[in-house]
């Protein structure tokens, strides 16, 4: 990551935010935990855990808190994961889904700490953008039925099979 990055999400988690940096780091294989800020005697959540946190995935920086449950995570935020193929789909889908999942519609899913993601195939634009409007409609009209995208069906909507 550039050390001119001027921005970094901030995820507020309720009391898991190390938990779901070591899940995410895992889930895309590249990543670490920078830095972390333990509460001491007097702070919000007992002593030795995490107050704060800053973690990278796959060349990504966020930071983490663990600010108690008044704010939970909704759709309203996401995380968008653009994948080459079905099997980069396949592979975030079920990882992501593990322990707790779920599976949403037309690409999204919840993972097990509520937090929201789009997996999303590259064919889903390129075949949205490069036809005519009435491959891009059969092309959105397929999605809108997915739950997990599916690259062959988005192809073949693309070409009225």
């Amino acid at each position: 990551m550039s050390d001119d990055a001027k921005i970094t999400p901030c995820l507020w988690f309720d009391t898991n935010a190390e938990e779901a940096a070591e899940f995410y780091i895992s889930v895309f294989g590249a990543g670490a935990i920078v830095d972390v800020t333990r509460n001491g005697p007097d702070g919000p959540g007992p002593e030795g855990s995490v107050l704060a946190m800053t973690f990278e995935v796959a060349g990504q920086r966020f930071q983490a808190i663990n600010g108690g449950p008044v704010f939970p995570f909704t759709e309203a935020i996401s995380m968008s994961v653009a994948c080459r193929n079905q099997a980069e789909v396949d592979h975030y889908w079920n990882a992501l889904l593990d322990g707790g999942g779920k599976e949403s519609q037309c690409g999204w899913l919840k993972d097990r700490f509520g937090l929201s993601w789009q997996i999303v195939p590259e064919a889903l634009p390129r075949l949205l953008k490069q036809g005519d409007k009435a491959q891009s409609a059969r092309v959105m009209q397929a999605m809108m039925q997915m739950v997990k995208l599916d690259v062959a069906k988005l192809e073949a909507a693309y070409h009225g099979q």
